[in-house]
């Protein structure tokens, strides 16, 4: 008699249930080059999440203008923030919870007039945290506990504010998404797991294919697949993610500008088009938005083609 096929595991709160029943939704765009258009200075250490402390106003005004934009969910300003970031600025664990607990907060009330738009909070890789681009390398020397002991207590505070997900983002690696899966196993929230990729690899040199398969069978784990890579690597990424772990798919590429480290700045021409998108979608993706050089009037134009 053949096997009667595995019957997928029930989707975690409601996000879940609207990505598993079809549902398409817009995330949002880079957060670091929208408060760099307003006035914002970024040379931080901590980066964006410098603001949570300095000029939260600021952070609540870009998140406002992805949500005019279309966004039905704003990724939080907590991709760099850490108890040892903040610590470097004079800044002790009790204020430091209370910031990432801000990062929630504060899209949640740039999201309070937008029925039906979801906050998802940010929770960056480790490399993030040193600030020296080591997130584009991963394999740190750490071991997983290690990992995960850096990252529960950030992710228990940001949990603690409510938020409707945890975006573990910008991954290099599948030590680190396991590590960070277990860390934010007991706090109950559904997780979406997103890798950096290059090709058809992590940027830590490991197969899509391993790393998309750490998800399966995580009930957890909403959506899995790729953000802050080149445009051109997200369809291949989509049908891998898909065809492994029969999840949603979740895609954020960058501009397809390139970043010049030894110049610092950027360089080539935008191509993240919405043709992209609605090939992306029609492969899997659920979760389908920006990151790095992508702003509110790349997001309305997703927004318009996937409607």
């Amino acid at each position: 008699m053949p096997t009667p096929p595995a019957v997928p595991p029930a989707p975690t709160g409601e996000l879940g249930a609207l990505l598993a029943s079809g549902r398409t939704l817009v995330l949002d765009g880079g957060l670091s080059n929208q408060l760099a258009d307003q006035g914002c200075d970024l040379s931080d250490p901590l980066w964006t999440a410098r603001l949570l402390a300095d000029d939260p106003g600021q952070i609540e005004a870009a998140h406002r203008a992805y949500a005019r934009a279309g966004a039905d969910v704003l990724i939080t300003s907590g991709y760099q923030a850490s108890y040892e970031g903040f610590a470097r600025r004079g800044i002790g664990r009790a204020e430091a919870s209370a910031l990432l607990r801000r990062s929630v907060e504060l899209a949640r009330r740039a999201a309070a007039d937008r029925p039906g738009v979801r906050v998802a909070a940010s929770v960056g890789p480790y490399g993030a945290v040193l600030a020296d681009g080591s997130e584009y390398r991963g394999r740190y020397g750490l071991t997983v506990g290690e990992l995960e002991r850096f990252h529960r207590p950030r992710i228990e505070a940001a949990a603690a504010a409510g938020p409707d997900v945890l975006a573990l983002e910008t991954l290099p690696d599948i030590d680190e998404a396991e590590a960070m899966l277990r860390a934010a196993a007991p706090t109950g929230l559904p997780v979406w797991l997103s890798y950096t990729a290059d090709g058809d690899r992590t940027r830590a040199g490991q197969p899509l294919a391993e790393a998309f398969a750490l998800a399966a069978g995580r009930d957890e784990v909403i959506a899995v697949g790729v953000n802050c890579c080149a445009p051109r690597d997200v369809l291949p990424a989509v049908e891998l993610a898909a065809a492994v772990t029969g999840k949603p798919v979740v895609a954020y590429p960058n501009s397809g500008e390139r970043w010049n480290a030894t110049a610092r700045h950027w360089e080539g021409a935008p191509d993240l088009s919405p043709l992209l998108a609605t090939a992306w979608q029609a492969s899997g993706a659920r979760l389908i938005g920006g990151c790095c050089r992508v702003g509110p009037s790349a997001v309305a134009a997703l927004r318009a083609a996937l409607s």
